[in-house]
């Protein structure tokens, strides 16, 4: 069901995922969406007044969160998936064409060009009825957040999206998004157990954090590049080569 070629194609996934947590445009944010979704009071939060159960209701809502988007995430990577399967006999082009739009995906991120409807942002209404504190409604404003692409989250989605439509199977598509999700997930997590100490840090880095931004614009130009020239494969005989001190063959083999 997993390839060696799927695993190679995992890291850039994930670390794609951790870049878009840490864009500039999201990172700061998280702190808001976790105490608006739980209902904790922001000046409890500021005054770093959290007691046991705030700090319960902050994660689980948090959790919910998390839990809408990867849903919302590997649902498009399964729609694109399938569309690379139905187009199996096209995937030479459909690489190509896919390395164009992610090298134009990344000077996006880079602030080298331009495109309107790309670089307009796209805010979720919330509902009047929202009742905050309630994981039913975090986790549908989850799916929310991960259909409203922003300028930050689209390019990034975007490129994994080519990525998983290049897959051989529809499966395969959606496990990419999935771990896309997990890069995303993970650090979201740890920053709603540590809420109170994180936003204290984010006031100190958030001044840093465009350079993430240019680190993810390079990284996508580079995973461009290598799609429109049928470098791919490299990358997945360097990872292979990686591997090799450990005993991966027998666990691809189970696979």
């Amino acid at each position: 069901m997993f390839g060696l070629s799927f695993f190679s194609l995992a890291s850039p996934a994930f670390i794609a995922g951790l870049i878009t947590f840490l864009a500039p445009c999201t990172l700061p944010l998280v702190p808001g969406y976790l105490v608006f979704i739980s209902g904790v009071s922001l000046s409890d939060l500021k005054k770093q007044n959290l007691n046991f159960k705030n700090r319960r209701a902050i994660f689980l809502n948090g959790l919910f969160f998390v839990l809408g988007f990867t849903f919302a995430f590997v649902g498009l990577g399964l729609a694109a998936g399938a569309i690379g399967h139905g187009l199996g006999r096209y995937q030479f082009y459909l690489a190509r064409v896919g390395g164009v739009f992610v090298i134009i995906f990344g000077l996006l991120m880079l602030d080298l060009i331009k495109i309107p409807f790309l670089n307009q942002e796209k805010k979720i209404k919330i509902p009047q009825i929202f009742q905050r504190g309630n994981g039913l409604n975090s986790l549908i404003l989850g799916a929310a957040f991960g259909f409203g692409w922003t300028p930050c989250i689209g390019p990034i989605l975007g490129s994994v999206l080519l990525l998983a439509s290049t897959s051989t199977t529809i499966v395969q598509g959606g496990g990419l998004l999935l771990i896309f999700s997990l890069g995303l997930a993970i650090p979201f997590l740890l920053l709603a157990l540590g809420i109170s100490q994180a936003t204290l840090l984010l006031k100190k880095i958030t001044p840093v954090l465009k350079i993430f931004s240019l680190v993810g614009g390079v990284f996508l130009i580079l995973l461009g590049f290598l799609m429109l020239t049928n470098q791919l494969g490299i990358w997945t005989g360097y990872f292979y080569h990686f591997l090799n001190f450990s005993n991966y063959q027998r666990i691809y083999d189970f696979l």
